[in-house]
């Protein structure tokens, strides 16, 4: 009985299970967003281009 006390007391592990959670949501919202992430990006770096060219 103590033995399964001490084991539904115990939180150490639920941190991992938090980040692992996290990390597999993000994950999926970029492969559905993958489209707009992309051209979002490509617009960046194109006007980080042509900005830099007229310094």
């Amino acid at each position: 009985m103590k033995l399964l006390k001490e084991f539904l007391s115990e939180e150490d592990g639920i941190g991992v299970v938090e980040v692992v959670l996290i990390l597999v949501v993000l994950i999926g919202l970029v492969i559905i967003f993958r489209d707009g992430i992309t051209g979002i990006l490509s617009n960046i770096i194109k006007r980080i281009k042509t900005d830099s060219d007229s310094v």
